[in-house]
């Protein structure tokens, strides 16, 4: 698929959870991505972009995966013959006992919708071992091959995880399952049963992981031949329990969480404002990695171009250096109150820092810049022809975005957030090797933004206010009448003026371009609201409802206008 800066398109941010179909089990899938991609096209859109589909660890966070490269099971379309193996009467038996009205209500349930997923993939994969094709069964042997270098060690691990109660803990599993050495000599100490048994397993996690390669690399085929791409997502790091940081200890730091600086802008946000942002993600040991030619980046960015056309990388800047803590996340909450004297003495001397190094001074900043480029070079080298984005957001070195262009990685514009000596850079001014957007899946939505400036004023509503001030800006908006209304005067002057841009891509999240004020992430909590919030509607429903229809004539107009159908 053609995708150059030279043509403006625009596209569309939805997180796949969220999205809902009439049928689905619970959860947003490709078959409903299949009719999001329809909705898109014929709106004039001509990309969607996704969350990572990663498969997620028990805090069912996206950016927080268990296994950088094997896909979450959840996003399968899961029906009879879907896949193949998957027979009508075994669909009917697990669902019998199943409340689907109760399971679609509302949030995603994670627990019951993986449950039932699991359920059926556990159906589909015995038909397939008891009688698939010879032709059928070479397809999966192939895949297993192809993807060995991977694939046999997830597999390893999810049977492990399976072993011990379906926690992904590996460093509270038994001594002899902690290390991926000692766990193989386990074993093959164990009787002739066990490991047939163990064995199998395994291999039902790798047709897992097959199935979904197939469906994904299908949806992409299909948004192609829509005129969509679909644009993936790349987390920096890893969760530490993850089957990667389990096989490959010795590429990544076990001591130190990678994470962001303190940033004043999240100010519902204490511990960010004082600390930082702890994401828990174990630092990496680039020198290892080199050694081996990073094949575990390689092995990543090859399994994303099958289900995507472009990728952005999330917090590109760790490429260049990331910021460090000497505690992992859970223990956040016993910082939050320590002065920085009380602090070192809790972790002997060892404070939050910048790894490898700061950029306090011309050196550090020019050897940060050198190493960062060679590592993201082994990213573009696997990247053939899906393009790279690179989200480019927080504290962000001098350095960093002339190096991103360099390389041909476009970075972000976020209007409300380029302001500079006193000036909002107004879009025509934005490289066209970039993203412009308002809001990612961190941001609340711009409704969200106006009820909190003019309609129920919070702690936060001066924030709110002055974010919406230099949007105005932006746009060139201004008050014709005392009484603004968000949906008829603000919401056509934001959506014209970010289309209007002269950056590459202008992406409008799914809540910004529905004026919806609900959040899927609040940045910095471990809420059980993150993550599980649907669409009220289902795609269907958007597609025939009239305030949608005319809202998206408007949108399709503006589309025409700025020149990017």
């Amino acid at each position: 698929m053609e995708l150059s800066p030279e043509k403006k398109i625009a596209g569309i941010l939805a997180p796949l959870f969220g999205l809902r179909s009439e049928s689905d089990l619970g959860i947003g899938d490709v078959a409903v991505l299949r009719e999001f991609v329809d909705w898109a096209a014929e709106i004039g859109f001509k990309l969607v972009q996704l969350l990572p589909i990663n498969e997620m660890g028990s805090d069912n966070s996206p950016y927080n995966a268990m296994s950088a490269i094997a896909i979450e099971p959840t996003t399968l379309h899961l029906a009879p013959d879907s896949p193949e193996d998957l027979t009508r009467d075994d669909y009917e038996t697990v669902l019998v006992d199943v409340d689907l009205t109760k399971l679609r209500h509302g949030a995603v349930k994670y627990g019951p919708v993986k449950k039932l997923k699991r359920r059926l993939l556990e159906k589909a994969f015995v038909n397939f071992s008891a009688r698939a094709s010879q032709d059928r069964q070479s397809k999966f042997r192939n895949f297993c091959d192809r993807e060995s270098a991977w694939l046999n060690d997830y597999a390893f691990f999810r049977a492990l995880v399976e072993e011990n109660g379906e926690s992904e803990a590996w460093d509270k599993w038994p001594a002899e399952h902690e290390h991926i050495e000692t766990a193989r000599a386990w074993l093959e100490r164990q009787p002739s049963k066990k490991k047939e048994h163990f064995r199998e397993r395994e291999n039902f996690f790798r047709y897992v992981q097959w199935i979904a390669s197939e469906q994904w690399s299908a949806i992409k085929a299909y948004a192609e031949g829509r005129g969509v791409a679909l644009m993936g997502d790349i987390p920096f790091g890893v969760n530490y329990y993850s089957a990667d940081v389990f096989a490959r200890p010795d590429e990544f730091g076990h001591d130190w969480c990678g994470g962001a600086p303190p940033e004043s802008h999240f100010k519902d946000d204490q511990f960010t404002q004082k600390w930082g942002q702890n994401w828990g993600i174990p630092i990496f040991h680039w020198d290892m990695m080199r050694r081996r030619n990073f094949d575990w980046w390689r092995q990543r960015v090859r399994s994303i171009r099958r289900s995507f056309h472009l990728f952005r990388i999330d917090h590109v800047l760790g490429f260049y250096r990331i910021y460090a803590f000497p505690w992992r996340p859970r223990r956040n909450k016993k910082f939050l109150l320590l002065e920085w004297d009380q602090m070192l003495e809790r972790t002997g001397g060892r404070a939050p820092h910048f790894h490898p190094r700061d950029d306090s001074t011309p050196d550090n900043c020019e050897a940060n810049q050198k190493e960062g480029e060679n590592y993201l070079r082994a990213v573009l080298e696997e990247s053939g022809e899906a393009r790279v984005i690179g989200e480019d957001l927080g504290t962000v070195p001098d350095y960093v975005r002339p190096s991103l262009r360099s390389l041909g990685v476009a970075g972000f514009k976020i209007p409300q957030w380029e302001f500079y000596h006193g000036r909002v850079t107004p879009g025509a001014e934005y490289e066209r090797l970039s993203v412009a957007t308002y809001a990612t899946h961190d941001h609340k939505p711009m409704r969200a933004l106006w009820e909190e400036a003019f309609e129920h004023p919070t702690l936060t509503s001066d924030q709110a206010r002055g974010e919406l001030e230099k949007i105005a800006t932006f746009t060139g908006f201004t008050r014709t009448s005392e009484q603004i209304d968000f949906e008829r005067d603000f919401y056509p002057a934001m959506m014209e003026a970010l289309l209007q841009s002269e950056s590459w891509i202008a992406i409008v999240m799914i809540t910004d371009l529905l004026a919806r004020k609900y959040r899927f992430n609040i940045p910095g909590t471990a809420a059980s609201s993150n993550w599980v919030r649907r669409m009220q509607r289902s795609v269907s429903q958007l597609r025939s409802s009239p305030k949608e229809r005319k809202r998206m004539q408007v949108i399709r107009t503006l589309l025409e206008k700025s020149g990017r159908i």
